[in-house]
């Protein structure tokens, strides 16, 4: 099979190449300010029981190292997909409870029926949106906004810039104080860019790594968990290849029987404090010769080797590779990465 060029003007293509002005103009918004009302002096004072971060897709993978940073400085944090929350979790929805909602568009339809509920519950929304205008920044009692401008279909540049942006509402919410919140930010771009100079040589390596490779598995600790559920979720709609992101630890209790040549498996180093364990499943996938990729900040060359950089920038580096693997299985398949058949952009039907 004659493989089709990579059309760096096209949409998904071009909108991986412009995450560094996304983060870059993203950056700039947050530094005008945060509109957040009183909600972090209310949590600092007690009046919230607990903090619901939600969304679907890759805004709710994205909010994985909010909550972990939010665990660990001790404040009583919980994930739930909207769709869940909305239907099988609305108790939650008090006066009680500080809702943290993500969501690129802001008018998802799981979000629509979030901000209903939540206001007659009087239950303040804090809302993480890339729409200004939209349901989510209009109706929510405090909001962040990104500015990473128009995605094409599949999240890539607003997925990085909500990141951005939850990581200083983490630095709000905990009491932190912004200036390193600021320092980090302005070295985002120049070390995305770094990365994304190699793109072609990345997607060669790749497509000779990948050829034969029919399921995808991408796994990892911690924070790392949003770039595993994120990556499970762009592979299948960028490249409609079967992949599955879950903790290292869910990898040993049953997926681990399928795997076989066929098979490849993306592993995130993530942070020290399970990078031991992360490794020896490594270690272990290639003695059994299954085909696997290490994702960790490294000096040399290659598309697992991520720029060193402030740690608190790895969520954002380790979906880079990602976004390069999923452009060389689709064209290995020969498609051109991003295009939806049956799926939209935004979702508006639950």
């Amino acid at each position: 099979m004659k493989l089709i060029p990579y059309d760096p003007s096209q949409g998904y293509l071009r909108d991986i190449l412009q995450q560094p002005a996304a983060l870059d103009s993203t950056r700039l918004q947050l530094e005008e300010g945060l509109a957040l009302n009183n909600l972090p002096e209310r949590l600092a004072a007690g009046d919230f029981r607990r903090i619901i971060l939600t969304g679907m897709g890759s805004s709710f993978h994205g909010l994985y190292p909010l909550f972990y940073t939010l665990i660990a400085h001790g404040l009583p944090a919980l994930m739930m997909e909207t769709g869940e929350l909305i239907h099988h979790a609305a108790r939650l929805l008090n006066a009680e409870s500080l809702v943290v909602a993500v969501s690129q568009s802001g008018r998802s339809a799981e979000i629509v029926r979030l901000l209903a509920q939540a206001a007659l519950q009087s239950t303040p929304v804090l809302g993480v949106t890339n729409s200004p205008g939209s349901p989510l920044d209009r109706l929510s009692a405090a909001r962040v906004l990104t500015a990473a401008g128009e995605e094409a279909t599949v999240s890539c540049k607003t997925y990085v810039s909500s990141l951005m942006a939850l990581n200083w509402l983490a630095d709000v919410l905990t009491g932190s104080h912004l200036e390193n919140a600021r320092r980090v930010s302005r070295k985002t771009a120049p070390v995305v860019q770094d990365y994304l100079n190699a793109w072609q040589s990345h997607t060669t390596a790749l497509e000779k790594n990948l050829a034969g490779i029919e399921h995808v598995f991408l796994v990892g600790r911690g924070s790392s968990l949003a770039a595993c559920g994120t990556g499970g979720l762009i592979t299948k709609e960028s490249a409609h290849v079967h992949a599955e992101g879950m903790s290292s630890a869910a990898l040993r209790h049953g997926p681990l029987e399928m795997l076989g040549p066929t098979s490849f498996v993306m592993v995130f180093a993530g942070a020290a404090l399970t990078r031991s364990l992360n490794a020896g499943l490594y270690e272990e996938l290639r003695g059994m010769g299954i085909p696997a990729g290490w994702v960790d900040m490294a000096p040399e060359a290659g598309p697992f080797a991520l720029p060193s950089a402030d740690e608190s920038l790895r969520p954002i580096l380790e979906i880079l590779p990602v976004e390069m693997m999923t452009l060389a299985l689709a064209r290995l398949r020969g498609r051109t990465a991003g295009i939806f058949e049956t799926g939209s952009k935004v979702t508006v039907v639950e």
